[in-house]
């Protein structure tokens, strides 16, 4: 059992879903790129019991308001949404977990508000996004987002494109070949709401165009020493970083998995899994054991509410 909820911001709300006892240990987790809370539906209920476990949907993802109109989203919107939701619970102390995107908004997250943070969980994330080495395909990025705003504003009183919910479902799982078909339906449950025409999709046009921070590798070793959460890193054998890119200068993830280790040593725990860059949805078997180990440690360690 679950229950919805609404947290009201300046320009609107933003919508989250919690099972568990209020009472218990509080978890807050964030889900991926262009994806809702949904995702977290199969894996939680397979969790420990004496958490709670609140998912909220980003702004312009799931059911939560888009932002307001003439500006881009920011990264860094994604993490003041968190402490926006976490100061409305009241919660000073609390467990994070983030797949994919929501692992990089998590730890970056634990390293601007570090004494907030009691663990970290990162599913199949690297726990930071840094900017590409190459600054013209950074700058080539940002007049991306530029130009797309504008074309998304010339175009904002066009009708909304409506599909079936099998169109819906085909179109969703084409761009994300690691879901399966129940995973996809899972997350269309939330990413798209029924009009007279068909399904239209819930997001924000605008977070399609990547709009990341300039933050370098050699940065986010040096912001990751502020960590004072213990870490659980869970890579998927056939994940999005199970190969490496032919570009070196694109290979992040091995140097701040080994940044992670150096600085954090025994509260930094690194696990393979069988599965893709969905195995929490897909296989929530596969990681619910570890990450319920990972969490019945320190137990004694409780959030000051």
């Amino acid at each position: 059992m679950f229950s919805e909820l609404k947290f009201p911001v300046p320009w609107g709300h933003i919508a989250a879903k919690a099972w568990g006892s209020p009472k218990g240990h509080p978890m807050l987790c964030l889900h991926g790129w262009l994806d809702n809370a949904n995702t977290f539906n199969r894996l939680i209920p397979l969790l420990p019991k004496d958490y709670c476990y609140m998912a909220m949907d980003f702004g312009g993802h799931g059911l939560s308001s888009h932002r307001p109109a003439g500006f881009p989203c920011h990264f860094l919107d994604y993490v003041s949404e968190v402490r926006r939701v976490v100061a409305a619970l009241q919660w000073s102390r609390f467990t994070l977990m983030g797949h994919s995107m929501g692992g990089t908004v998590a730890g970056m997250f634990s390293c601007i508000f570090p004494e907030m943070v009691d663990k970290l969980i990162l599913l199949e994330s690297g726990g930071f996004f840094p900017a590409p080495q190459d600054h013209d395909a950074w700058l080539e990025s940002k007049q991306k987002v530029v130009e797309s705003l504008l074309s998304l504003e010339q175009n904002e009183h066009q009708p909304h494109k409506t599909r079936s919910p099998q169109a819906a479902l085909k179109r969703l799982l084409e761009a994300n070949p690691h879901l399966t078909e129940e995973s996809g339906k899972i997350l269309l449950q939330r990413g798209a709401t029924e009009t007279p025409g068909g399904l239209v999709y819930n997001r924000d046009m605008r977070i399609l165009k990547h709009n990341r921070e300039f933050i370098t590798l050699e940065q986010c070793v040096s912001f990751l020493k502020k960590i004072q959460a213990r870490v659980l890193m869970i890579r998927a054998k056939d994940g999005l970083f199970s190969h490496e890119d032919p570009d070196k200068s694109k290979n992040f993830v091995k140097p701040l998995q080994d940044a992670f280790k150096s600085n954090l040593r025994e509260s930094f725990q690194l696990v393979e899994v069988p599965g893709n860059h969905f195995v929490h949805l897909n296989e929530p078997e596969e990681v619910a054991g570890i990450i319920s180990v990972f969490l019945e440690k320190d137990k004694d360690s409780k959030a000051r509410l």
